[in-house]
């Protein structure tokens, strides 16, 4: 008797291995790591750094925008790469005497369409645009006098 196994038993065998592997290495790596907990340890930090302020703080809107825009045209990318490899399908084409092709570049057409219609869309309501920051000159009260300080600039220049 010869079994038959189908390609969901095969995606099932490599799921069920997939978990083994990622139960397995974290069961290791507790039995094997040191458990010393300290308050050093257990503190929260922001890249390396204890942190300054409350994390609820207010950003501006603009970097919020601009990720979802960037998201949008990733999505633009992961609908194109298959569409791509379907379309380059010469013999799917042959096959439909060329209308398959015609309808598959229609339809990829129309989507990119919108996806421009949408940058369009955020670059002309000025949400690419960024507010470029004023640079202020330093001011030196009761540190340095102001006749020094010049002096001391040219002399190293």
């Amino acid at each position: 008797m010869q079994l038959v196994s189908s390609g969901f038993e095969e995606v099932l065998v490599y799921l069920i291995g997939g978990v083994i592997f990622i139960l397995g290495g974290m069961l290791t790596s507790r039995l094997l790591r040191p458990s010393r907990p300290n308050e050093e340890k257990l503190t929260t930090y922001e890249s390396g750094e204890d942190p300054v302020s409350s994390a609820w703080g207010q950003f501006n809107i603009q970097f919020y925008i601009v990720a979802l825009i960037f998201l949008l045209f990733e999505v633009e990318l992961v609908f194109l790469f298959p569409w791509a490899i379907v379309f380059s399908d010469q013999q799917l084409i042959q096959e439909t005497n060329g209308v398959w092709g015609w309808l598959a570049f229609a339809e990829m057409t129309v989507f990119v369409g919108v996806l421009v219609l949408g940058l369009a869309y955020v670059w002309r309501k000025g949400y690419l645009d960024w507010e470029k920051p004023t640079v202020q000159k330093p001011v030196f009260k009761g540190i340095v006098p102001a006749d020094r300080y010049e002096k001391i600039n040219k002399k190293y220049q």
